[in-house]
């Protein structure tokens, strides 16, 4: 990133006006594209974006690393009168929140070419752009205290790993999905009806979980074997994994898994909007594509994208584990997030 843009997204209100005469400055088409920090962008960076580069030298695309979905939204609302992002990728729920508030141009199917090219499930109601990645809970575990690879969500029940399991507590995801596979597993019925069956099955697992907080993360403690038994994401456990020399297993157990969607939005007002509408598309074509899923393995979008096997068996787009997987409406679960955070607090939290 240049010094210029730099100091220009660390204060979007105070330059709100200024972006577009630094632009033209710096390059004839110049893109801003917000997503995730850290791991993802040490690897999406380097297999999408500078790929697209490489593609469109024309087009500068500067990478602004984000936290998380939250801090994106409140970005492109501080800079809703003059936008200085232009492409931003961020959770599904959050993006049906700035579609509503009109942050993102809407890119039904059929407006770009690529789009026909995807799975009917990239495409969610009220929500501006469509899904750019899938990535699938899983569980984490901890190769030498767990033998053999646990194949069963139930595991986490086992009082041999009494004090041994490292889970994020609801609001966050990792504990909401937690509920959604519990209620599954534990014979719960209709999500939008009720999540007591998965409630009351993690209020029974509470006295044996070790944290509901780790910090970092439960990846770290399962590695350094403070933990034996965590829940997480695919693509992050498989990039620890790998990394790990072994101090780190990811299981897609046999009751199967839901799916996280990370959409790419297109803001509205971007000054370069053909500019930002390439980097979309190839964002979905099939190059970028099977290019992240072979290196991160998240599920990929794009229906014609020849990923090898070795990597689809890495993820939950095997046609075998797709048939398991439970259909998650996000957009509904984020009305629920509060009153399953409240059984959270009421039933579990004080089980220990």
């Amino acid at each position: 990133m240049t010094p210029t843009r730099r100091r220009l997204l660390a204060a979007p209100l105070a330059l709100p006006l200024a972006a577009p005469f630094i632009r033209r400055a710096v390059a004839a088409r110049s893109i801003t594209f917000a997503a995730y920090s850290g791991i993802f962008q040490e690897n999406y960076e380097p297999a999408v974006v500078e790929a697209f580069r490489r593609a469109h030298p024309d087009i500068e695309v500067t990478y602004y690393p984000i936290a998380n979905s939250a801090q994106a939204l409140g970005l492109v609302r501080a800079q809703k009168a003059a936008p200085q992002i232009d492409v931003v990728m961020m959770d599904v729920s959050v993006a049906k929140t700035g579609t509503d508030e009109g942050l993102f141009e809407p890119l039904p199917k059929g407006s770009l070419p690529v789009l026909d090219e995807l799975t009917p499930k990239a495409f969610i109601e009220g929500v501006a752009g469509p899904a750019v990645l899938f990535d699938n809970y899983v569980l984490l575990y901890s190769p030498p205290q767990v033998k053999p690879a646990p194949t069963s969500w139930k595991a986490l029940w086992d009082p041999a790993y009494d004090g041994k399991i490292a889970v994020q507590a609801a609001p966050d995801i990792v504990g909401i999905a937690l509920t959604l596979i519990a209620n599954k597993v534990f014979g719960g019925g209709d999500y939008h009806q009720s999540v007591a069956a998965g409630i009351d099955a993690i209020a029974q697992m509470a006295p044996r979980v070790l944290t509901w907080d780790p910090k970092p993360d439960a990846y770290t403690f399962l590695i350094d074997g403070t933990a034996a038994l965590g829940v997480g994401w695919n693509a992050r456990g498989q990039t620890y994994a790998r990394q790990s020399q072994g101090k780190l297993g990811v299981a897609i157990p046999d009751e199967g898994s839901l799916f996280q969607i990370n959409t790419i939005n297109l803001v509205k007002g971007s000054r370069e909007t053909d500019a930002a509408k390439a980097f979309i598309s190839y964002a979905l074509g099939t190059a970028a594509q099977k290019a992240f899923t072979e290196r991160m393995f998240y599920g990929p979008v794009n229906t014609k994208a020849e990923i090898s096997p070795e990597a689809l068996a890495r993820t939950a787009a095997t046609p075998e584990r797709l048939s398991r997987m439970l259909d998650v409406d996000w957009i509904a679960i984020s009305k629920m997030r509060d009153a399953i955070t409240d059984q959270w607090r009421r039933k579990i939290l004080r089980a220990r």
